[in-house]
């Protein structure tokens, strides 16, 4: 059975969590591929609210086997803390397996994170200052800790040795912070080491045994596509790749065995911390979507920037991401906007441009070219089908789907769980 990818289509936050618990009644394995507890995922089962910020969304479903793959970075004390909070709330979280080939994320990282963001001022990147970009930059400068290590004590204390003979000179003599000793980080690691020890696993190994065992595995991203660090809005991106293609790299899976890409799109634009974003609504109308859509991060908790629709994002994310099918979030938001605009191209310096700019110069001149759709005052949580939608918002829905390039093949019209019109089945 090959394996589907969700990706976030814009700058993240789209709705990926309830649309992998939505579908985890039907996959067997739910994997984390990449990011880290910078990324957060809200599900709404009944009355109880579930914040994930490093899980993945499938530890809320008894059947699924939830993994945190190799491309991932782990707080380990994050983790044990969401672990706890799942566990009291009576999710069973036994069934999690971790990748031993998974980073880790040091005191350090968070560091170095949080006064390297301080240092740029005003020209700041906008991270959550969760040591996310440095465990990354480690990983490839191959310092890195990962979580094999925890298991060998003399190959971590080295490891850790090394990464501070340089991270130390910079934080004393460039930053006037105190020297990081070897023994206080192995000493917080080495903690963690035998609660870890019984999650963890070969996950690639598990992941391709289980797929020529024709069960489901469901790869989720952390992030947006125009967050991905070499697709995104670079500088203002992680520093990973949330793409679909970063899917195979972050799991083990080869991309033979990837059947399908399912895109999230919010029926309106948003996105966290600095960057250009051409749609932005600094009015009345971006603080109504922010309030209606609840538009604050699930991990940060800071204010999402809030916009109308942008077109040009969604041709982009089909086309890096191969879309096969678009799931379309929040569209109850917009009920009672009299219109909807829809940004269908960029006036970039009088030139109208249907496609994202090719340079960050571009992209920051780029102007929204809007065509007004009529909105509609309707209450459409209850809606079940798409005939239960006002015509109205079935031809929101229609338009945005032609405008995009691929079929919308389900549409979430409340928070809960259930309130999903499902028009083509996504598991095929």
């Amino acid at each position: 059975m090959p394996a589907i990818v969700l990706v976030g289509a814009q700058w993240g936050d789209e709705g990926k969590g309830k649309a992998t618990d939505l579908l985890g009644g039907r996959v067997d394995y739910v994997v984390r591929y990449q990011g880290g507890n910078n990324a957060g995922h809200t599900v709404v089962i009944g009355d109880k609210k579930f914040a994930l910020h490093l899980l993945p969304s499938g530890i809320l479903t008894p059947e699924v086997v939830p993994v945190i793959g190799n491309g991932v970075v782990i707080d380990a004390g994050v983790l044990f803390q969401e672990i706890d909070g799942l566990e009291a709330q009576g999710v069973d979280t036994s069934r999690l397996v971790i990748s031993a080939n998974a980073h880790l994320i040091t005191s350090y990282h968070v560091t170095l994170d949080k006064v390297t963001e301080r240092f740029l001022g005003k020209s700041k990147i906008g991270t959550t200052g969760r040591g996310i970009g440095p465990t990354y930059a480690d990983k490839i400068s191959r310092l890195g800790l990962r979580v094999q290590d925890l298991f060998d004590e003399k190959i971590l204390r080295e490891k850790i040795e090394g990464s501070l003979m340089s991270k130390n000179q910079v934080l004393v003599k460039v930053f006037n912070r105190r020297a990081i000793s070897v023994d206080e980080v192995a000493e917080e690691l080495l903690g963690y080491a035998e609660r870890l020890r019984p999650y963890v696993a070969d996950t690639a190994l598990l992941l391709n045994n289980a797929l020529d065992q024709n069960k489901v595995v469901l790869l989720e991203g952390g992030q947006g596509t125009l967050l991905d660090v070499d697709h995104g809005t670079y500088p203002f991106v992680t520093s990973s790749n949330p793409t679909s293609g970063g899917a195979c790299a972050g799991s083990g899976i080869g991309p033979t065995k990837i059947s399908g890409v399912i895109g999230i799109l919010k029926a309106y634009t948003t996105r966290v911390g600095s960057g250009p974003f051409p749609t932005e609504l600094l009015d009345e109308d971006g603080e109504r979507l922010r309030t209606i859509g609840g538009e604050r991060g699930v991990t940060t908790g800071r204010a999402r920037r809030c916009g109308w629709f942008d077109a040009p994002i969604a041709r982009y994310a089909t086309r890096i991401n191969g879309l096969t099918d678009i799931f379309l979030t929040k569209l109850d938001v917009l009920t009672g906007f009299d219109q909807i605009p829809v940004c269908v191209a960029y006036d970039i310096d009088g030139t109208r441009s249907e496609e994202l700019p090719m340079t960050q110069t571009e992209f920051h001149h780029a102007k929204p070219i809007y065509e007004m759709m009529p909105g509609w005052t309707e209450d459409i949580s209850g809606a079940q089908t798409l005939e239960d939608l006002p015509a109205n918002a079935r031809n929101y829905v229609k338009f945005l789907e032609d405008i995009s390039g691929t079929q919308i093949s389900a549409i979430g019209v409340g928070q809960d769980r259930n309130a999903t019109i499902a028009l083509h089945d996504l598991i095929r």
